[in-house]
């Protein structure tokens, strides 16, 4: 999404575009997220809140946060500085900076789907929280607060208990309480971002899959962008969309700040057959677990799970069986041994918190990427600025905090 989202705000701008894709379209953190645009919810990961969990997950191989106990100096450095940002204030700042970029979230998507050639819509309707303990809605009516607070206008409402099931009919009967969220949307991610792909080709853009990038190098004709058994590109400008692997090339053009793959697990089961069919997604906030229909499919995709893995490390199947576990004393309706599309995608998680859009200290070498959870939702947002910054010139202001370079 935001690779593709910046070829299209590029060509917006009249640029001519090619996307260098070293596997295939919606292959990575694009292709099994929750689908999820919700600016009212894209908000910074490290609170105290967090550091609280933090401590007791790591004594629970179960819990949704999983930091394996291994010798690795450089993940233990990542996560005693992202610890230490972890207090009230540094949240706030943080959420200062990705205010405008929420604000802004749906509006790109709302220019993105002016595009004819764009055949995919994201969906609207409420977003269902809902809780086995009463008391546990309070932490996010609490968090909603701090959102209002920071700048953004969130539309929530308390559900009566009687009608949870109306609105997330596989809910067990241990919810006690619900939280309806609206004004956000969602999508099947890889039907869309593969719709994407198909807008940039329909306006003339090149997407080129399975094309491993090996490097960069500058000469009198511009940047040739060196591949593995291919030839060169060679380009006016470039920009590394690449995600949680954006240190491999970035990290000699002056992108310092830490960057470590934040991994999520899903995994799709089958609608229920019978009148208890999820229209909209489904959030269990305490265990950390999402649930988002996934269109006309006919199924549905659970996710959850934030691991510390090295980004390449394969699938763990007991990160899908703790979704399992947690996940069944909430649902009923679902057959959730029945599974398909088992996943792991890495999100690029930053030390502070902030995406790095802008350009890095080598003429013509840019970075769009680190969004960690919210690449989704903010991606085609910070793609407008940086398409506005790259042909005018001028820095806007939402950017100025996210530079690649701080």
């Amino acid at each position: 999404m935001v690779g593709l989202s910046t070829a299209w705000f590029l060509q917006q701008r009249g640029v001519r575009v090619t996307v260098l894709e070293r596997s295939g379209v919606a292959a990575g953190a694009s292709w099994g997220n929750a689908g999820w645009i919700t600016p009212a919810m894209a908000i910074p990961l490290a609170e105290p809140a967090v550091l609280r969990y933090g401590v007791k997950a790591l004594l629970d191989p179960s819990a949704p946060l999983h930091v394996p106990v291994r010798v690795d100096p450089g993940l233990w450095s990542f996560l005693l500085r992202f610890a230490a940002r972890c207090t009230g204030r540094t949240w706030r700042k943080t959420m200062a900076a990705l205010v405008p970029l929420n604000v802004q979230a749906l509006d790109a998507y709302d220019e993105l789907e002016t595009d004819p050639g764009l055949s995919v819509r994201l969906s609207g309707g409420p977003i269902i929280a809902a809780f086995r303990e009463g008391d546990h809605a309070d932490g996010l009516l609490a968090e909603f607060e701090h959102i209002h607070e920071a700048g953004l206008e969130l539309d929530f409402s308390e559900v009566p208990v009687g009608q949870i099931r109306d609105l997330a009919p596989v809910v067990s009967s241990e919810v006690s309480r619900a939280i309806r969220i609206d004004g956000q949307r969602f999508m099947n991610p890889a039907e869309y971002v593969a719709g994407l792909a198909d807008a940039v080709r329909a306006r003339g853009g090149e997407i080129r899959e399975g094309a491993d990038v090996r490097g960069l190098r500058h000469g009198p004709g511009g940047i040739a962008v060196d591949l593995v058994g291919a030839a060169p590109v060679l380009a006016d400008a470039v920009v590394l969309a690449t995600g949680a692997w954006l240190p491999t090339l970035a990290r000699q053009y002056g992108v310092r700040t830490s960057l470590r793959a934040g991994r999520g697990y899903s995994f799709s089961v089958a609608q229920p057959e019978d009148e208890r069919t999820v229209r909209h997604p489904i959030y269990f906030p305490h265990e950390r677990i999402v649930c988002t229909p996934l269109g006309d499919t006919g199924r549905i995709r659970l996710g959850g799970t934030m691991e510390f893995q090295p980004t390449d490390a394969p699938l763990a199947v007991p990160r899908i069986e703790s979704i399992v576990a947690n996940a069944e004393p909430l649902i009923e309706g679902l057959d959730l041994s029945d599974r398909q599309d088992q996943w792991v995608g890495a999100r690029p998680v930053t030390v502070d918190g902030l995406p790095l859009v802008g350009p890095t200290n080598a003429p013509g070498v840019w970075v769009h990427g680190g969004h960690g959870m919210w690449g989704m939702c903010q991606g085609p947002a910070t793609a407008r600025l940086l398409a506005e910054q790259m042909t005018t010139g001028t820095t806007p202001a939402a950017l100025r905090p996210l530079a690649p370079t701080r």
